[in-house]
């Protein structure tokens, strides 16, 4: 377990040094000047190839990057071609936001996946484990922006209950909660349903195994079997499949902060392609890149914990 451990660290390590040179130089070798981009077309010459140097723009592509990776991972992101301020506050802060409002997400999803898909599961062969099954099926053919208007319409405008937009630091309290609980259940409702199918799968197969039948020719209850037996089992895919959906929920995130006014990633990285802001794009792109293999390291390290038959193979 412990070489796996380190295993695991050592292809973490490896990934990220590799995400940050394909980040790095796939966006670099991107056609326009961000020079020409700042100044505009009535800009003379001069001052684009001034601005070039004060960026940095015409140093060679691996001097940039051995500077921007050793700079990125001692903290110091660079300046914002856009506004000369530096990039590390700004994205240190829209992640807060944007990871805040993703673990919402994650938490509204698994708690709409795990009885839905358990339900529809258990009862496939009756009327209301296929409606279940159908309500997870409507769920999934949902986008996220149109979840999210309709919760503003319904919620919001007719309802009055919450806000339509904006965002209230953790500090707030209260006030956090109800900025949250708006966007988090529009991520969520559809990432949950698609979970809720994985779950479904995952619990019928489950049910067909040979020590599931033992189980209830012991006199066990089907009820009792499930949860003994066979939840355990069937949490190993659905929690491999939540993994990936973080990277979906961090995507669909991009959408709800535009939709809901949030100063999360999403709507920074929006705003810094508009402006052609280069070292916030790489820096956010970048970001999300470690976050999600982070997601994926702690996954494949629990995955043991909750499957000690995983523990032999490695």
């Amino acid at each position: 377990m412990l070489l796996h451990v380190i295993r695991r660290l050592g292809v973490f390590v490896l990934t990220v040094m590799v995400a940050s040179v394909v980040v790095f130089f796939l966006l670099g070798v991107l056609p326009g000047d961000p020079a020409r981009a700042q100044l505009g077309l009535q800009a003379s010459e001069e001052q684009v190839q001034a601005l070039r140097q004060q960026l940095g723009a015409d140093r060679p592509l691996p001097v940039r990057y051995l500077e921007w990776v050793t700079g990125f991972f001692s903290g110091d992101m660079g300046l914002s071609y856009a506004s000369r301020t530096p990039v590390a506050p700004q994205v240190l802060d829209a992640l807060q936001v944007s990871l805040l409002l993703v673990l919402g997400g994650i938490c509204v999803a698994v708690l709409i996946a795990l009885p839905l898909g358990i339900l529809s599961a258990v009862r496939h062969h009756r009327p209301d484990g296929a409606l279940f099954s159908g309500l997870s099926q409507l769920g999934i053919s949902v986008p996220n922006f149109l979840a999210g208007l309709l919760l503003i319409a319904v919620f919001a405008v007719a309802l009055g209950w919450l806000p339509s937009g904006g965002w209230s630091p953790p500090a707030a309290g209260v006030d956090f909660l109800r900025h949250l609980a708006l966007p988090a259940l529009a991520l969520g409702l559809v990432n949950g349903a698609i979970l809720a199918r994985y779950t479904r799968a995952a619990v019928l197969e489950v049910m067909r195994e040979d020590f599931m039948r033992t189980a209830r020719a012991k006199g066990l209850t089907p009820g009792r079997t499930l949860i003994r037996h066979g939840l355990r089992n069937a949490l190993v895919p659905v929690v491999t499949v939540t993994s990936i959906e973080f990277a979906n929920l961090i995507i669909g995130a991009v959408v709800i902060e535009t939709v809901f006014v949030i100063p999360g990633l999403g709507s920074t990285l929006i705003r810094a392609v508009a402006n052609r802001d280069l070292i916030m794009i790489q820096s956010i792109v970048m970001c999300v890149v470690i976050l999600v293999l982070v997601v994926n390291l702690l996954v494949d390290l629990v995955r043991p914990v909750i499957d000690p038959r995983l523990r032999s193979t490695r």
